[in-house]
């Protein structure tokens, strides 16, 4: 059978994996961030392949004969090593990504290029924040103690922040627009600070805030290569199956 390796991470990565396992020998690689991920139900590589180079190197010792980039849409870096590896490995690459979230009638948006530039935004008042970001992002709002601040996470933040208000919720998506609608009036939040992920496990948030009128700080996706991509897990089933075709 052809071998197919996956970036992942994300939970249309392992849907894919799925869904191509049995007709090709696939491996999942995980980048190792997060403590314990969910089974993924196919051969997985966790950890590093030492840049673009490394993986190059992998995708011609292991035969790989097709690279997928089933990367969250913020991993910028990881996808143009993957791009270049491919290049340099002479295999071919597609990619899945989904689209972007659109602003909606009623939707108070502020988009931002970093969480550093949401930190100045939120302003000097004290305002009750919901951080729904990666713990890697959290670090910029120490510079804002005066804000209170909500965060979620698959794995615990360590070390916590150094900020004196902070709630820490462990949860794994996807995420209901009423539970998270519940959740920010329970915690009286008045701001968001999110990335545009895309897809539904994670939007819970974004409508609950246009139901609520609360305002919310949008990251703009990072620039990605340029490769044949699939909006969902279907589109990039089709795509794998063309690529690979006799």
């Amino acid at each position: 059978m052809k071998n197919i390796l996956i970036l992942g991470g994300t939970a249309d990565a392992r849907q894919l994996a799925g869904k191509l396992a049995g007709r090709f020998d696939v491996t999942l690689s995980l980048a190792g961030r997060t403590e314990n991920p969910v089974a993924q139900g196919v051969p997985v590589r966790v950890g590093g392949f030492g840049g673009a180079e490394g993986l190059a190197a992998y995708l011609r010792d292991n035969r790989v004969d097709l690279l997928i980039d089933a990367t969250h849409p913020y991993a910028a870096h990881i996808s143009a090593n993957a791009a270049k590896a491919a290049a340099v490995a002479n295999v071919p690459a597609i990619a899945l990504r989904r689209p972007a979230w659109e602003r909606q009638p009623g939707d108070r948006w502020t988009s931002v290029e970093s969480a550093s530039e949401a930190v100045g935004l939120l302003g000097a008042r004290p305002r009750r924040v919901f951080l729904a970001l990666g713990r890697q992002e959290l670090l910029p709002f120490e510079a804002a103690s005066q804000h209170a601040y909500l965060i979620r996470s698959v794995d615990p933040v360590e070390p916590p922040l150094a900020v004196p208000d902070a709630t820490y919720i462990l949860a794994r998506g996807p995420f209901s627009e009423a539970g998270d609608r519940a959740l920010l009036e329970t915690h009286g939040i008045d701001a968001i600070v999110s990335k545009n992920s895309g897809g539904q496990a994670t939007y819970g948030k974004i409508a609950a805030a246009r139901a609520l009128g609360v305002e919310v700080f949008i990251i703009r996706r990072p620039p990605l290569p340029d490769l044949p991509s699939g909006a969902d897990v279907d589109e990039t089933v089709r795509l794998a199956d063309h690529a690979l075709a006799p």
